[in-house]
């Protein structure tokens, strides 16, 4: 039995196939894979990847398969991205539980993902709780498409008056053709292409970008204090604005680095599922 580790989110996708004894032979990647946003699209990404990967190695009924997927805690949208998967066994479950494998290992702590989108967990003496990752609509306060969102939406406010126009919000404005096609842009945009913006804002000194990313923090911030509750844990930061956050934040908390990546959580994960 071979094991195939995914990561999908709303940047993209990464597969790895590893053979029994856990020794990764191929990788490959895919575009976004987030099953809620863009189902159909999802499917189309996990199977490219998923079949790169097992291209020359092996058919996929002899694949035990875990894929960690951004949308996964809707149970329905994970249950038909299941439905009709070629693999001989498969487990979708959602991108921090793969994150979690990953970064702790069987170690307790708190896990702040921080990507396109964002959601965090708490293992506690052997239990998982999860917050947050409910999607860009509703939440995933302090991702990356959730500050592309927020200095988009603080340049229209800019345009209207009610804050200073800064150079960073006049070269948006100026790069969409202005206010209209700023909100055009907004009518059509998935995650991702909020996120794009996001390093427009970490690292800049512009106003503006201060202003946002001083709020985003605040919100990873609370998160994070809502999981300490029942006793101080170090805080493992991934995902592409991880560092970002763990910079910011490093006066508060104790800051642990990841032991592994997603992909190391989701081939441990099938190692498991093809063990029982």
């Amino acid at each position: 039995m071979f094991l195939l580790g995914l990561d999908g989110g709303g940047t993209g996708c990464r597969a790895a196939l590893a053979d029994a004894t856990g020794r990764v032979i191929a990788r490959a990647s895919a575009g976004p894979a987030n099953i809620v946003t863009d189902p159909q699209g999802a499917r189309a990404a996990i199977l490219a990847a998923a079949g790169a990967v097992m291209q020359g190695h092996c058919p996929p009924d002899q694949v035990c398969a875990v894929l960690g997927l951004a949308g996964a805690n809707f149970p329905e949208a994970a249950a038909r991205i299941a439905q009709g998967l070629p693999f001989a066994r498969v487990q979708v479950v959602q991108d921090v539980q793969i994150a979690v494998a990953g970064a702790l290992g069987d170690d307790d702590g708190i896990l702040a993902a921080m990507g396109t989108g964002s959601v965090f967990a708490v293992r506690r003496a052997g239990a998982l709780r999860v917050i947050g990752g409910w999607g860009l609509v509703l939440g995933d306060e302090g991702s990356g498409a959730w500050i592309g969102r927020a200095l988009m939406a603080r340049a229209l406010r800019g345009l209207d008056g009610f804050v200073p126009l800064t150079p960073l919000l006049r070269r948006l404005l100026d790069d969409h053709g202005g206010g209209a096609g700023l909100a055009a842009f907004a009518q059509s945009a998935r995650p991702a292409d909020f996120a794009a913006l996001a390093p427009l804002v970490t690292g800049s000194d512009d106003p503006a970008a201060i202003a946002v990313l001083g709020a985003a923090t605040a919100e990873v911030a609370a998160a994070i204090g809502l999981l300490q509750q029942g006793g101080a844990l170090p805080v493992t930061f991934t995902g592409g604005l991880g560092p970002a956050y763990a910079t910011r934040l490093r006066d508060r908390w104790q800051i642990r680095p990841a032991l592994g990546d997603n992909m190391d959580g989701a081939l441990h994960m099938a190692r498991r599922l093809a063990a029982t």
